[in-house]
Formats: structure tokens, sequence, C-alpha cells
């Protein structure tokens, strides 16, 4: 698949998803190139009249949804929200995901715990048979002992790279480090969340386990959609 294709396939998943958004609500703004779609989508919807106010995962977010015409606010100001909508670096067949390869994995936990509905979206190069095939699992820890967090890390079986930018480790929009965490593909994701959050230093992981209500995806016949509620009927509207 070129990237073309795939960036057509994010696309259509940005603005399906959009549609899910109702007048008033407060939506919480993923980080990454398919959410960066859905906040496109959603600006032109606040631009045709639609009233909503965002809440960004990152300051990257926060400056492109400002930037497009919809107003920002901090989860300060409202600690609830109606919906979450964000992207994800693998999806298994129960909705489980791997996040954080955009570096804001804990702000956008924050943000899909504090939301009444959390929808992700993707492109299909994004399902997999199981956590961890494609990607490495991101785990957002303290600088100061980031060392020996990485050595525990690696005791669990990973092998564990901190994540580099131009001029040194990548920071977070929160001044911390992000450790790439390769286990290869996952036989117990909700034992190995367990076991990471256990690490001292160890503040977030990009383990998102039970938190997705939906899943948009961008295919190349169109959409398909997914929901964590086994009553709903193929292609409903999530909840």
């Amino acid at each position: 698949m070129s990237e073309a294709e795939r960036n057509e396939r994010r696309r259509r998943a940005g603005e399906r998803v959009a549609t899910f958004v109702e007048d008033g609500m407060v939506v919480g703004l993923g980080t990454g190139r398919t959410a960066d779609h859905a906040t496109r989508a959603l600006a032109a919807r606040v631009a045709a009249g639609l009233r909503i106010v965002g809440v960004p995962t990152s300051h990257r977010t926060a400056l492109l949804a400002s930037s497009l015409g919809i107003t920002v606010v901090s989860p300060e100001e409202h600690p609830r929200l109606d919906i979450a909508i964000d992207g994800a670096d693998e999806v298994d067949p129960q909705l489980r995901l791997i996040k954080g390869l955009g570096g804001a994995l804990l702000r956008e936990k924050i943000v899909a715990a504090a939301s009444g509905r959390f929808v992700v979206v993707v492109d299909d190069g994004k399902l997999v048979s199981r956590l961890g095939e494609t990607a490495p699992v991101p785990v957002e820890v303290l600088p100061f002992g980031c060392t020996l967090a990485a050595e525990c890390l690696r005791a669990l079986g990973a092998a564990v790279v901190l994540r580099e930018a131009a001029a040194g480790p990548f920071v977070t929009d929160n001044a911390h480090y992000l450790l790439d965490c390769r286990f290869g593909p996952l036989a117990d994701p909700e034992q190995l969340e367990s076991d990471l959050r256990s690490i001292p230093g160890v503040l977030g992981t990009g383990l998102f386990l039970g938190m997705t209500d939906a899943v948009i995806v961008g295919t190349a016949e169109g959409i398909e959609e997914r929901s964590a509620s086994p009553s709903l009927p193929a292609g409903a509207t999530p909840r």
C-alpha cells in the first residue's frame, strides 16, 4: 500500500468519526496523522455552525485545532468529556490498542478515561491479530531513574530503546522520556500492563486496554466500524 493510499484511508476514517460529534459537545482531540484528519473534519463542521470545544492531547494538536477555528480548553476546565477521538498504532480483535508512537500517550490516556465514549480511527494497516506484532509498547518514564526503568523492562523480556530527537532524548509535553519496548506478540497484555505499572518511575504505558468503545477503519472499499457493544448492528453509530 502506498503512503497516498494509506492517507486516503485515514482521511475517510477521520471524516466518518467527525459525524459522531453533536452540537454542544466537549471533544477530546487526539494526536497523530489519522487524528489530524478527524480534527480537520470537525473544523469544517465548526465553520458550518457546529458548536463544540476541544480538549487536545498535545501542544501540537492544540495548535492545529486553534488554527482551524476550534475552541481549545483544558481538562481542568472540562474534567468530563462527551467523546474522545484518537488514532492508534495497533488494534487487536478485542479493540485493545497500542498507542504512543506520536509521543502523547499519557495525555491521550487521561483524555480517553475522562470521556463518555472513546472512538479510535485507523487505516486497516493498523489491525493486528495480537498486540505487539508490529509496534513497540511505548512507556513514559521520569528522566530521573530512566536507566533503572530500562533495566526493569529488559528483565521483563523487552528490547528497550530510548526514543531520540534531534538534540538528544525525545521529551514529551510532560517533560518525560519515552522508552520503546519490543516484546513481540503479547500473550497477556493485561498482565504486561500490570507488570509495567509496578516499575518505579513508569508514569504511563501505550497499552490501552478495555477503554475503546468503537474503532472506525478506513479500507480500500470504504469504512468499517467495529464496536465493543456486541449487540450493536453492523454499520450502526456507536453509543
